[in-house]
């Protein structure tokens, strides 16, 4: 049986979300005019976007409706109230490193004004009913993922939020499997981190999962699922032993003895003699090897032949090298990671060479391109009222959201 995650999970910005602040300021005007003028249209907003995918973001939107769905009892107070709350935000970061005292005293204050906030607000989730799909779900373009029924003037500034949120994880989740897929039932793992703000690494790593990453480099990558992060020895490390890789697996290992050892065997470019030197120094604690670089500068004539060539990227005859010689000493449980610019064409044209590789590490690839949700009324009051070329796309997969789910 599936089941949503928690609404707990989400670092939701409550007050901020309620009072529109995150929202296109348009979306927070049309609720305000419709509650100034008593104007409490039952609608259908119906979600959608134009491509195939992974969705992803379903759980997370809901997590939204659930807690900013509502009005204010008083919108002069929760006004007030709310720029209060932002002042209180900013003179936290001010003091946080030059006055820990006052820093604790404005966070005291800033709890004791959420709480006011808190009491001006009426929730209005339970006046909704809501129809979606699950993460994961395989949608195919105009597919209708969502529907929103009930007062507009409840939700109508959140329709930025769900929308970005839907855009980002189901990017992220559909990239994914498309590598996941192109790697042919290989491991993947999910390392672009370093390529984006730090803040979206929670749920951007839950979309991982979803896509069928097996492995994130981050624990906040790994949280929203409950495991923990994984990686290899990096160039820094190597660099501040004097540039002795041998020599940083060696402390690496002793450090954290339980955690897989995968030793980065690039440094010197000479990823053969290096891989070997490690593997005969650690033995069966060597999990594996990683060759990494983010070019491919070899020439296309060494993927046809089996000569004395020091690669200077990640290739077909570079892993090649690699795992024959740790074959031939003894170490065929040691296994390969590649990383450095992989994306779905490149795996695909490694496994269709047959490169012995055991995982691939995917980043920047990871990031591209984009999954614009539109959000529409198509009904309101019991009639079709919409946008022209917009209409009511009943779906029978869309299942009704029971705030038993999570």
């Amino acid at each position: 049986m599936r089941k949503r995650l928690n609404t707990t999970t989400f670092d939701l910005p409550v007050q901020e979300l309620r009072r529109g602040y995150r929202s296109d300021v348009y979306f927070w005007r049309e609720k305000v005019v419709l509650e100034k003028h008593n104007l409490h249209p039952d609608v259908i907003m119906q979600v959608f976007q134009k491509k195939d995918a992974v969705l992803c973001g379903i759980d997370e939107a809901i997590a939204v409706l659930k807690v900013a769905c509502g009005r204010y009892s008083n919108y002069t107070n929760a006004y007030k109230l709310f720029d209060r709350l932002i002042e209180l935000k900013k003179s936290a970061r001010k003091y946080f490193l030059t006055d820990k005292k006052k820093y604790l005293e404005v966070e005291k204050e800033r709890i004791l004004v959420a709480q006011e906030l808190d009491n001006l607000w009426i929730d209005g989730f339970s006046e909704i009913e809501i129809d979606a799909l699950w993460d994961g779900d395989i949608i195919e373009p105009y597919e209708t993922i969502m529907h929103i029924k009930g007062d507009a003037s409840l939700f109508a500034h959140l329709e930025t939020i769900y929308l970005g949120i839907l855009a980002r994880r189901t990017k992220i989740a559909t990239n994914v499997r498309r590598v996941v897929e192109a790697a042919n039932g290989k491991t993947v793992l999910y390392f672009p981190a370093r390529f984006d703000h730090w803040a979206v690494q929670g749920g951007d790593g839950y979309a991982a999962h979803i896509g069928g990453a097996a492995g994130v480099s981050t624990d906040a990558q790994a949280e929203w699922w409950g495991a923990g992060a994984s990686g290899t020895i990096p160039h820094a490390l190597i660099a501040s032993v004097g540039g002795n890789t041998v020599q940083a697996v060696k402390l690496f290992s002793e450090t954290y003895p339980d955690a897989p050892l995968i030793a980065l065997v690039d440094f010197d470019n000479d990823c053969v003699n290096t891989a070997l030197k490690c593997a005969h120094e650690m033995g069966d604690k060597l999990w594996g090897v990683r060759l990494d670089t983010s070019e491919n500068l070899v020439d296309k004539s060494v993927f046809n032949h089996m000569g004395t060539y020091k690669p200077t990227g990640v290739n077909p005859k570079l892993v090649e090298l690699v795992r024959n010689a740790l074959d031939r000493e003894g170490f065929s449980n040691v296994k390969i990671v590649v990383s450095g610019g992989f994306n779905p064409e490149r795996i695909k044209q490694f496994e269709s060479l047959a490169v012995p590789v055991d995982a691939y590490g995917v980043g920047s690839y990871l990031m591209q391109g984009n999954y614009d949700f539109t959000a529409d009324i198509v009904w309101v009051n019991g009639k079709h009222i919409s946008k022209v070329g917009r209409k009511l796309r009943p779906n029978p997969r869309l299942e009704r959201y029971n705030s038993n789910d999570n």
